[in-house]
Protein backbone atom coordinates (compact mmCIF):
# COMPACT_ATOMS: atom_id res chain seq x y z
CA UNK A 1 0.00 0.00 0.00
CA UNK A 2 2.79 2.16 1.24
CA UNK A 3 4.48 1.74 -2.35
CA UNK A 4 1.55 2.23 -4.36
CA UNK A 5 0.96 5.72 -2.90
CA UNK A 6 4.44 6.59 -3.25
CA UNK A 7 4.37 6.02 -6.87
CA UNK A 8 1.37 7.92 -7.18
CA UNK A 9 2.68 10.72 -5.57
CA UNK A 10 5.65 10.82 -7.84
CA UNK A 11 3.44 10.71 -10.91
CA UNK A 12 1.33 13.29 -9.51
CA UNK A 13 4.78 15.65 -9.31
CA UNK A 14 5.83 14.06 -12.47
CA UNK A 15 2.62 15.73 -14.67
CA UNK A 16 2.85 18.88 -12.34
CA UNK A 17 6.08 19.68 -13.64
CA UNK A 18 5.30 18.77 -17.13
CA UNK A 19 2.32 21.68 -17.70
CA UNK A 20 5.28 24.67 -16.71
CA UNK A 21 7.69 24.31 -19.49
CA UNK A 22 8.71 28.19 -18.24
CA UNK A 23 9.41 28.74 -14.28
CA UNK A 24 6.93 31.36 -12.83
CA UNK A 25 8.94 34.60 -11.89
CA UNK A 26 7.58 36.73 -9.67
CA UNK A 27 8.09 40.32 -9.68
CA UNK A 28 7.93 43.23 -7.50
CA UNK A 29 4.78 45.63 -9.24
CA UNK A 30 6.78 48.31 -6.63
CA UNK A 31 10.07 49.33 -8.26
CA UNK A 32 13.23 50.32 -6.06
CA UNK A 33 13.54 53.93 -4.80
CA UNK A 34 16.28 56.20 -5.86
CA UNK A 35 19.65 56.15 -4.08
CA UNK A 36 19.21 59.54 -2.31
CA UNK A 37 15.53 58.77 -1.75
CA UNK A 38 13.75 57.03 1.78
CA UNK A 39 10.67 56.59 3.20
CA UNK A 40 9.81 57.47 6.81
CA UNK A 41 6.33 55.30 7.79
CA UNK A 42 3.96 55.18 10.12
CA UNK A 43 1.83 52.27 10.77
CA UNK A 44 -1.29 52.24 12.89
CA UNK A 45 -3.59 48.93 14.24
CA UNK A 46 -6.83 48.84 13.32
CA UNK A 47 -9.61 46.02 14.18
CA UNK A 48 -9.25 42.46 12.51
CA UNK A 49 -5.32 42.51 12.43
CA UNK A 50 -5.58 45.12 9.66
CA UNK A 51 -2.74 47.89 9.67
CA UNK A 52 -3.06 51.35 8.44
CA UNK A 53 0.10 52.34 6.75
CA UNK A 54 1.53 56.20 5.93
CA UNK A 55 4.70 56.56 3.92
CA UNK A 56 6.49 59.97 3.19
CA UNK A 57 9.16 60.07 0.76
CA UNK A 58 12.02 62.28 1.91
CA UNK A 59 15.66 63.04 0.92
CA UNK A 60 18.21 61.01 2.50
CA UNK A 61 21.43 62.79 3.83
CA UNK A 62 24.84 62.08 1.69
CA UNK A 63 26.81 59.80 3.57
CA UNK A 64 30.61 61.24 4.64
CA UNK A 65 32.92 58.97 4.53
CA UNK A 66 36.22 59.73 7.25
CA UNK A 67 39.47 58.18 5.50
CA UNK A 68 43.15 58.56 7.13
CA UNK A 69 46.73 58.23 5.83
CA UNK A 70 49.43 56.13 7.97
Amino acid sequence: MRGLTLTVALLLAASAGACAPNPIVARDPVPAPEPGLSYVCDSQPLILNAIRTNCVPVEREPQVVLRAKG
